[in-house]
């Protein structure tokens, strides 16, 4: 493959079980150096694909491209490009930090510095420490450490910050963001759209199988979907969307000749966004959290941030 080649390739993929259709007909790709988030409830379809392009299941028909490589068909060699970070990693935890960094640098040829990564996921303090005895965040950044001893090409990151408080989220944030400055291609899963829309250049959203929908960050879903909603109250609630709420807001107040009472601006965040392609394309309940454990509808603002 040539360096302009995507690094991901799939092509009208389908996934199978007896009468139980998991993935139908779905296509993208992840440019080198891309942060890719795959976005969709639970059962849309995420694991299925990305167990695929893994190499850990075979699909029924379409075409995919890993590294230049049917994922399918990788040897170890190409097994070695990759990282992945699973959601639990199931280690014992009987050894220490550096032991286990150790013990699986040893499996790849060209491995980074261990004391290096050490320091990167920020566990110099605690490299001599059991993993037994780390703290559910800190355990996570062994995870990441593992994933990316190897000098990974793509880094495979499922659910990474499920369960972690916000001050560990955020960190873990910092040490994503360095490895995509380092060069890192990182395909993202993730319910947490916050995190989506802080980590990735660009999204697919699966729902029922099928990609519904995919594009920049701050694009997908459409200029409509983001179209700002201007409240307030007269006579009555009163709405209406306009792509210039800040003008909007400005005649309303030279209307009326005064201050406009129950005013609100709301921009709809990627959350709304995905919430309504979601419901659009699959009627599956929904199981969407923000880093607070509720749903955001959207992000407000007050008169003097409407523009």
């Amino acid at each position: 493959m040539t360096a302009t080649d995507p690094i991901v390739s799939v092509r009208d993929l389908r996934k199978t079980y007896g009468s139980l259709t998991a993935l139908d007909g779905v296509s993208f790709d992840i440019q080198r150096g891309e942060t890719f988030a795959l976005l969709g409830p639970n059962g849309a379809g995420k694991s299925t694909t990305i167990e695929i392009l893994e190499g850990y299941r075979d699909r029924t028909s379409g075409a995919a491209l890993v590294l230049g490589t049917d994922p399918g068909k990788g040897g170890l060699a190409w097994k070695a490009r990759l990282g992945i970070v699973l959601q639990s990693s199931g280690e014992s935890g009987s050894v220490t930090v550096r032991e286990q960094l150790s013990h699986f640098a040893s499996f790849y040829p060209h491995p980074r510095s261990v004391d290096e990564v050490i320091a990167a996921v920020g566990l110099e303090a605690k490299a001599k420490t059991l993993i037994r005895n780390l703290s559910g965040g800190q355990r996570r950044r062994v995870d990441v450490a593992l994933g990316v001893i190897g000098r990974p090409e793509l880094l495979f990151l499922d659910e990474p910050t499920t369960g972690f408080d916000p001050e560990a989220r955020h960190q873990f944030w910092q040490l994503v963001r360095s490895l995509k400055l380092d060069g890192t291609t990182i395909l993202l899963t993730t319910h947490y759209l916050d995190e989506a829309a802080q980590l990735s250049d660009r999204a697919g959203v699966i729902a029922g199988g099928r990609l519904i929908d995919i594009g920049a960050i701050d694009e997908i879903g459409g200029s409509e979907a983001r179209t700002p909603l201007v409240r307030w109250v007269e006579g009555g609630q009163r709405e209406e969307r306009t792509t210039s709420p800040g003008a909007f807001v400005a005649a309303l107040q030279s209307r009326l000749g005064t201050e406009v009472p129950g005013l609100e601006v709301v921009r709809p965040s990627l959350e709304d966004v995905y919430l309504g392609l979601v419901s659009r394309g699959d009627s599956a309940s929904l199981d969407l959290v923000t880093s607070t454990g509720s749903v955001h509808r959207s992000t407000r603002s007050t008169i003097g941030s409407a523009s």
